[in-house]
């Protein structure tokens, strides 16, 4: 009789061993499978992710925004405007929507901050400080204007302390937990590979004097677009590499104190574009981000969030000449003055009779006058009710004194009388001008009385 265990293999059984270890395998499949499964509805992408875009009109906030989206139109609304990026997950090949919301230029629209940013939803928003490069004058001023205005917003929603603080203190951890991230970085190529070596040691510095001492509770970034208009600068307002060095590191330090990433774009040059989006998703999604800090073009500057501090920026100011460090910015980077031609604003014909020899006594001249030609009129002429007295009659004495002189040919190109002399001197047989003007001058001279009442009368008859 064969053994039990010899009967089971030749009726084809396995052994109990093998059997035992196929359960095994099995149940591990499916404990696998179903792990799987549990990480992967964990891993959707989140909704409700929103970007928060505050800048001056035409600074170029709607038509960056519509670039990352895709779009082509510039159209700009009015008050708050709505669009959305679309997220692709290529690991779980899944899609969301991430809110974007861009605010009027305005003050008077900042009450409509309400409907993009809540209490519900802070948690889940990204502000983004939009600055013009074009106009860099502009941009301290409202890098300061549009922090208050959402710090101001904020403090309006009345978070829970407790909520407020952990907010807080997750932006703090994560600006001193940032890492360089290394050329080449393994894993996938869109979740954040993991850092070498964080688990060993976590040795967190703490901050510096001027970083995050303005916490928002909610993550920063600081966008100069318009960065193609540093070489118009160069060229029309002669900017230099100075002036450039003492913008960023302006720039810089507003960014320390909100614990806020800085990066410079151009739409019209196709500049960091990409990568910008990159980092927006990165910061919201968690995506794996493998770009450096770069500082070496002064048109295409980007420092992420926990790179920088004061002495990486001081490094800037050994290029200083002709500014310091603590200067004003307000006074080093001033608002070019445009020069505008006072010619071509001139009327054509002369606002005076035309320059002619003068005798050695000199003919009176009227002051140039911005209305035209021929405000010697401006002397008010004599009418019927011409009051008596001294006064009065050296003021009809000067009336007949301009009147005569613009009956006169006057000789310059355009004026009325260029052509001869008018009609209305043939007829009268008036004397030719110089003649005519001695002799009134001459008729002035005989009236002591007149000219003594008369010289401080009023300016249009001193300047005559």
């Amino acid at each position: 009789m064969a053994p039990v265990g010899e009967r089971k293999l030749q009726q084809g059984g396995a052994p109990e061993g093998q059997e035992a270890a196929e359960e095994d395998e099995g149940q591990n499949l499916w404990t696998s499978i179903l792990s799987e499964v549990s990480t992967r509805s964990r891993s959707k992408l989140p909704t409700g992710k929103n970007i928060l875009v505050l800048g001056e009109d035409g600074s170029g906030k709607t038509t960056l925004m519509a670039k990352l989206q895709g779009a082509e139109h510039n159209k700009k609304g009015r008050g708050l405007e709505y669009l959305y990026l679309n997220i692709h997950d290529e690991d779980r090949d899944d899609h969301t929507r991430c809110n974007v919301w861009i605010l009027d230029g305005e003050l008077y629209h900042k009450g409509l901050l309400k409907f993009a940013v809540s209490g519900d939803n802070m948690k889940n928003t990204l502000a983004v400080f939009v600055a013009d490069m074009a106009r860099p004058w502009t941009i301290m001023d409202s890098l300061q204007k549009w922090a208050s205005v959402l710090r101001e917003h904020i403090d309006k929603l009345k978070m829970p302390p407790e909520e407020m603080r952990e907010m807080e203190q997750a932006l703090v951890k994560e600006f001193q937990e940032y890492v360089e991230p290394e050329e080449g970085t393994h894993g996938s190529p869109q979740r954040r590979a993991p850092v070498s070596g964080q688990d060993e040691e976590e040795v967190v510095l703490p901050l510096g004097e001027n970083v995050l001492t303005h916490n928002l509770g909610i993550p920063v970034l600081v966008v100069c677009t318009k960065c193609d208009a540093v070489s118009v600068l160069e060229k029309e307002h002669d900017y230099r590499d100075e002036h450039f060095d003492f913008i960023q590191s302006h720039i810089r330090r507003f960014c320390l104190q909100y614990g806020a990433a800085l990066i410079y774009t151009s739409i019209k040059e196709e500049k960091n574009v990409d990568l910008l989006y990159k980092y927006l998703v990165h910061k919201m999604y968690d995506f794996q981000f493998t770009t450096p800090a770069l500082v070496v073009e002064k048109d295409a500057v980007f420092i992420p969030a926990g790179w920088d501090k004061d002495k990486k920026i001081a490094i800037l100011h050994e290029n200083f000449a002709t500014v310091k460090q603590d200067d004003t910015y307000e006074d080093i980077i001033v608002k070019p003055v445009v020069k505008k031609s006072l010619l071509a604003k001139q009327p054509a014909t002369p606002s005076r009779p035309a320059d002619s020899p003068r005798q050695p006594g000199g003919s009176p001249r009227t002051p140039r006058q911005p209305g035209g030609a021929n405000m010697v009129t401006a002397v008010p002429p004599m009418t019927s009710g011409t009051p008596k007295g001294p006064a009065a009659a050296n003021e009809g004495v000067l009336a007949n004194f301009f009147n005569s002189l613009l009956s006169k040919k006057t000789g310059s190109p355009g004026s009325p009388g260029a052509g001869g002399v008018p009609n209305a001197a043939k007829k009268s047989g008036q004397k030719p001008v110089l003649t005519d003007v001695q002799a009134e001058l001459d008729r002035m001279s005989r009236k002591p009385d007149s000219v003594v009442t008369t010289n401080n009368s009023s300016p249009a008859e001193n300047e005559a």
